[in-house]
């Protein structure tokens, strides 16, 4: 009978940490509209007008539409996991490969490359509330110019 116990609290200690690492993602969940006015975008750099996380499987997909400095309009996606590993990026000109990693229930850090090579960083944070997110980030452009920006965004 002791190792029935053993066997149920195993189990039971799985679930919760699944559990746990659902409800930490889950923060992100959802749509997330630029809120232009309580935003700081550097110039050069991309603005993301929405960013949308949906799961698909045991994976997340992330979808981001925006406009790059040039006026052009522009759709990427990205399907990956929240656990630091390099996962492919489609339908942005200036990157092919994305790494998240989740630190807590509400922050993630996000490493963009193209060719091997990191041309963006974001630290991403969801308010306390879960109604706004603030995406700190940096990064180089294709002409080389460096840029910066703080963008808040509004879970719709």
């Amino acid at each position: 009978m002791k190792s029935t116990t053993k066997v149920w609290l195993f189990a039971f200690t799985v679930c919760v940490v699944a559990l746990a690492a659902f409800a930490a993602s889950d923060n992100m969940m959802g749509t997330w509209k630029l809120n232009e006015a309580k935003s700081k975008l550097g110039a050069g750099g991309p603005k993301n007008d929405s960013v949308t996380y949906e799961a698909v499987g045991d994976q997340i997909k992330v979808t981001v539409e925006g406009t790059q400095p040039d006026g052009t309009k522009t759709k990427n996606e990205w399907i990956g996991k929240f656990d630091g590993k390099e996962y492919p990026s489609t339908g942005n000109p200036n990157e092919d490969m994305r790494s998240v990693k989740q630190t807590n229930a509400r922050t993630l850090d996000v490493i963009s490359k193209k060719g091997g090579k990191v041309v963006l960083t974001a630290h991403v944070v969801v308010s306390a509330d879960g109604k706004s997110r603030t995406v700190t980030s940096s990064g180089t452009s294709a002409e080389g110019k460096k840029w910066k920006s703080a963008a808040v965004y509004d879970k719709q």
